[in-house]
């Protein structure tokens, strides 16, 4: 059975001059009345603000974490989606918790403190360049950021170029160019992403595979994007995807279940 992922149906949506210091992807999704396919969840290391309109009208608005493992789900209803992928080491700003709060869950944007959470009435029931232009003009004057909190970023961001690069440094090393401890790096990785640094690196390195599978040598992949060897990307590729490389391509993959949304 061939899985879709929302990369394979969703547009990618400019972002707005006064949005971009706090968001690194905006997409929509059109609503498919046939789309009858499964979706793959891939792993990712963002934290994700969905606001989701199905088919009857109802619409809602939640945050999924960094997903540390893949799923595989089957749409209820037909429904159009917007995206907004949050910058690393903003989620505390903007949903007034850390990301590593939320990895691995799924939660109605409402129920959370900060200021885009207070926005969720605003962004649902309305088409979606409306409550773009929504945010776009009320979401900046309720943002702030501390000196403190701006050097985190900062230090994040570099730390992720470091290691989404090819011939990543390992922490002790990439810790000593940034001037901070390992426990410091780990603590900003964690808040910021929701990840560890190693596990944001083994997503980075997964997704990069996946985009040329199919068409690239395993062995080929395997030397070119970081790992010891063929048997290595295997054995991770089946750790986060939930079957082996192989398995995947043929489309043989664990049976759907029901999306995960909150009520």
């Amino acid at each position: 059975m061939r899985y879709l992922t929302s990369a394979q149906i969703e547009t990618l949506v400019t972002t707005p001059e006064s949005l971009r210091p706090w968001l690194t992807e905006l997409t929509s999704t059109p609503m498919f009345d046939d789309l009858a396919q499964p979706f793959a969840h891939l792993p990712v290391a963002t934290t994700t603000v969905v606001v989701r309109t199905e088919k009857s009208g109802r619409s809602s608005a939640f945050v999924v974490g960094a997903q540390t493992k893949a799923s595989y789900s089957q749409p209820e209803e037909p429904a159009g989606c917007v995206r907004l992928r949050l910058e690393p080491g903003v989620t505390r700003q903007l949903l007034g918790v850390t990301a590593g709060e939320l990895t691995d869950r799924v939660v109605r944007l409402d129920e959370l403190p900060g200021p885009l959470g207070t926005f969720a009435p605003k962004l649902t029931g309305r088409p979606a360049d409306e409550a773009i232009e929504h945010l776009e003009a009320e979401l900046p004057q309720h943002l702030s950021e501390s000196d403190t909190e701006r050097a985190h970023r900062i230090v994040l961001r570099e730390a992720i170029s470091a290691l989404t690069a090819d011939h990543a440094p390992a922490l002790p090393e990439l810790s000593a160019r940034l001037a901070v401890s390992e426990r410091q790096l780990r603590n900003l990785f964690t808040a910021g992403t929701g990840l560890s640094p190693k596990h944001f690196a083994r997503i980075d390195r997964l997704r990069r595979v996946l985009a040329y599978a199919g068409n690239t040598p395993w062995s080929h992949l395997a030397a070119t994007t970081g790992y010891y060897d063929q048997s290595h990307l295997t054995a991770d590729f089946r750790t986060l995807m939930g079957v082996p490389p192989a398995a995947y391509l043929r489309g043989n993959l664990p049976a759907p279940t029901r999306c995960r949304l909150p009520r």
